[in-house]
């Protein structure tokens, strides 16, 4: 039988000592500990993002089914052909109807309580609290206002054809139901707060100073021209305008329809892009976030494969080395196994490093072994 060929200890941890695999070895645990998911940031960004994104995507389908809706609206003219029109709709009704005419009191209207011979038949009244208001986050005083008081007066009134000749008219029904009631501003007026120089310094210390109070009236006057848009129903030879069924949207605009249609359209593309906006910045966030992770995946596997290819070798040269050998090098450094082992890591008590390795490791420094964060190193002299 031929001899058996040996490598001695010294030849076997200078194979072993490889530095590019050394290095790599002492990256391993660091990639695969820290690489394995996304971070707490990169989770929070792409919840809100994505969030931001859904909330951004609401608003805009619901601005866009409005803006639909009003195209849909069928455009009816107050004439004297609007009985018989409303007579062959089904139900005499029309579900979402556009309608325009002129203001006109059924009895009696308002009368303005700051303007002469102004009339009308919708008045609403406002107290406005206007201060500046401290705030401590960015070191700066505030614009503030809020409604203190507010009373609104109604009376009963048509749409009627801009002649007025009486031929017909249209009831309007809940007119406060409206999500764009076109009042008019006819008195404002702004009283500003008179301070004395105590309550100057109290309001500093307090961080609120007040501005005044803003008076303002608004009505819907007589004559004025109106575009009503909402269901339109015949009921016992009167046509009333009120509110739509189906969650569609009431109007009472002092705008034509085209400048609404086209006010809703607007409204609608500025949610659009800025669905757009978002959206690119989640998918680019997502993107960024699996590319991170697949370039993380392909380097876990990459050191999978090199400490195999290591502990194949470590196990083909101890098949190959005299038991003298083999004892010799139990002492030897886990990572370079080309020194011996002079640390002993606390609190895990591990014996696997030299010195050099151990400087080596990157922070926090860990233990090789078992991967456990190393608070201490007592150095360990053989004799």
């Amino acid at each position: 039988m031929g001899d058996v060929p040996t490598v001695s200890g010294k030849h076997c941890a200078a194979a072993w000592g490889s530095p590019v695999i050394s290095r790599r070895l002492v990256r391993l645990g660091v990639v695969m500990e820290s690489g394995s998911r996304p971070s707490l940031g990169q989770v929070i960004l792409l919840g809100t993002s994505s969030m931001v994104t859904a909330v951004l995507y609401s608003i805009y389908r619901q601005k866009a089914q409005v803006a639909q809706e009003l195209k849909g609206a069928k455009k009816i003219h107050l004439g004297e052909d609007l009985k018989g029109i409303l007579s062959e709709a089904p139900g005499k009704c029309v579900p979402y109807a556009v309608i325009e005419g002129a203001v006109r009191s059924v009895k009696e209207t308002l009368n303005s309580q700051f303007v002469e011979n102004c009339k009308g038949v919708i008045q609403r009244l406002s107290l406005q609290e206007h201060k500046m208001v401290w705030n401590r986050t960015t070191h700066l005083w505030n614009d503030y206002s809020k409604i203190i008081h507010q009373r609104t007066n109604t009376v009963p009134f048509d749409l009627v054809p801009h002649e007025d000749d009486g031929a017909v008219s249209v009831r309007v029904l809940k007119p406060l139901d409206s999500v764009d009631l076109g009042l008019e501003t006819v008195y404002e007026k702004f009283h500003p707060s008179v301070q004395s120089f105590t309550d100057a310094i109290g309001h500093y210390i307090s961080g609120e100073r007040p501005k005044g109070i803003q008076e303002t009236e608004e009505m819907l006057k007589v004559g004025a021209t109106l575009t009503g848009i909402g269901e339109l129903v015949l009921d016992n030879n009167s046509v009333r305008l009120q509110p739509p069924k189906q969650g569609m949207q009431y109007y009472l605009s002092s705008q034509d329809f085209d400048s609404l249609l086209h006010r809703q359209e607007s409204s609608a593309r500025l949610w659009k892009v800025l669905v757009l906006v978002f959206g690119f910045a989640t998918c680019a966030t997502l993107f960024f976030i699996l590319r991170k992770q697949y370039l993380q995946r392909q380097e876990r596997l990459r050191q999978q494969q090199l400490q195999e290819e290591f502990l194949e070798h470590e196990a083909h040269l101890l098949s190959q080395a005299s038991p003298e050998d083999r004892e010799s090098l139990k002492s030897a450094c886990v990572v370079c196994l080309s020194s011996f082992k002079s640390c002993v890591f606390l609190e895990c008590g591990h014996v696997c490093s030299c010195r050099q390795c151990y400087l080596a490791l990157p922070e926090p420094k860990r233990c090789p072994i078992c991967r456990r964060e190393i608070t201490r190193v007592i150095p360990l002299y053989n004799s």
